[in-house]
């Protein structure tokens, strides 16, 4: 019986202690990609002003 009972509470911590891994894996997920969107953004933002400098530099390239 003992063994018994030390399986279920092995099995019951054992699925307590995955989903907290899972939860903080997620969490740090959730982290990164937020941090790496403001990097995204600010490189289309950074496009689009290079975009129309090329453009203003060099008209006869773009299609009228």
């Amino acid at each position: 019986m003992l063994i018994f009972v030390a399986t279920v509470v092995l099995y019951v911590f054992g699925f307590v202690f995955l989903y907290g891994v899972i939860r903080l894996a997620v969490r740090h997920g959730i982290e990164d990609v937020e941090s790496r969107r403001v990097d995204t953004q600010r490189a289309a933002r950074l496009a689009g002003r290079e975009d129309r400098a090329f453009v203003q530099e060099n008209p006869f390239l773009t299609y009228q």
